[in-house]
């Protein structure tokens, strides 16, 4: 059996690491990626791990950081919600619900969006407000499917559904994202590993009436001409994450895991990430995590995110009930704070 998953993990990771010719560009593209919305974490527990447990993370905070591992579960149905403060008084909430299948897998439902508030209309001839106001709409909607290939060997894969809308201009696209996690890493029990490819997909465009203008020829009998703006178009921001963690039980009680793993942006610096978590009974958790920013000159100044630290608690019973909160401190902007609530039937 050992052999058998070893050469499917071999086998799999041989196909994604096909792909990695998207990524290259680093650093030096920081920046003119769009869609950046895919990158803002949907779990309270992987914001605290500081989004470095992608090989182990299981259930519904899956979704967003290896949909490989949302078909682990004892339960047969889950449903999860979570709301962030971000940055610049921004809102952003995440929905999701799973229904676990014996034979067929586990297939996930997800839907993300982010709250921008109202913002003032400006305008050529009113630079300073109309004294109208809009609030762009951003959403996400996710189909994720998952299942084991072994005892030690998980795959899955993300379908999303990108709109952008600001007034009536809109752009749409869909991003793929493929992961795979591998338990019981070199026949060492508590050993994981885990890869994702995230946010592949093709590019996007603005359209819509407010790309349209009106053009005066001076001179001409023909009067004013309506011409249209065409809007650039941005690619997604895509990732490849590589994962490690060790998981280790001190008692029949008391357990950690410690996690690492190093990500690849197409439009950002490398990150390289650090996390434990402490359990207790699997009732109380304790976690923190830090991000450091390599190939970066200004990593203060182009990384305004810091460490990380969160807690959670699960009661079972009739239905499973865990309350997750991670805190995330951010220069030139507020702290983030997370909540998340997961319900298992």
């Amino acid at each position: 059996m050992l052999k058998r998953s070893t050469n499917i993990l071999a086998a799999l990771i041989v196909i994604l690491a096909l792909c990695v010719d998207v990524f290259g560009g680093g650093g030096k593209r920081n920046g003119t990626g769009g869609a950046q919305e895919l990158l803002i974490p949907v779990s309270a527990r992987g914001l605290a791990l500081s989004n470095a447990y992608v090989s182990g993370i299981t259930g519904l905070d899956a979704i967003f950081y290896n949909p490989a591992g949302l078909g682990v579960s004892e339960l047969s149905a889950e449903a999860m919600f979570s709301y962030m403060d971000y940055i610049a008084d921004i809102g952003y909430s995440f929905a999701a619900a799973a229904v676990h299948f014996e034979d067929f897998g586990s297939l996930g439902f997800s839907v993300r969006s982010l709250d921008f508030g109202d913002i003032p209309v400006t305008t050529v001839e009113n630079p300073y407000g109309t004294g109208t106001t809009f609030s762009p709409t951003f959403v996400i909607l996710g189909v994720t499917y998952s299942n084991a290939l072994t005892d030690r060997v998980r795959v899955g894969f993300n379908v999303n559904l990108i709109s952008e809308k600001i007034e009536r201009s809109s752009a749409t696209g869909f991003a793929f994202d493929a992961g795979i996690q591998y338990d019981g890493l070199a026949g060492i029990n508590g050993l994981k590993f885990g890869i994702v490819l995230k946010n592949l997909g093709p590019k996007m465009s603005f359209d819509g009436p407010d790309l349209l203008r009106t053009a005066n020829e001076s001179g001409s009998s023909r009067g004013d001409q309506l011409y249209k703006i065409d809007a650039a178009t941005f690619e997604l921001p895509s990732q490849l994450e590589l994962g490690l963690a060790y998981e280790s039980r001190f008692s029949d009680d008391y357990k950690a895991t410690f996690s690492t793993s190093f990500m690849n942006n197409n439009f950002a610096n490398d990150e390289y990430r650090l996390a434990g978590e402490f359990a207790y009974s699997e009732l109380l958790f304790i976690r923190g995590g830090y991000t450091y920013v390599g190939e970066s000159v200004d990593t203060e100044e182009e990384y305004v995110f810091g460490p990380t630290f969160g807690a959670g608690v699960h009661l079972t019973g009739g239905v499973d009930v865990t309350v997750d909160y991670a805190f995330q401190s951010a220069q030139f902007f507020s702290s983030n704070h997370m909540i998340s609530v997961k319900l298992g039937f």
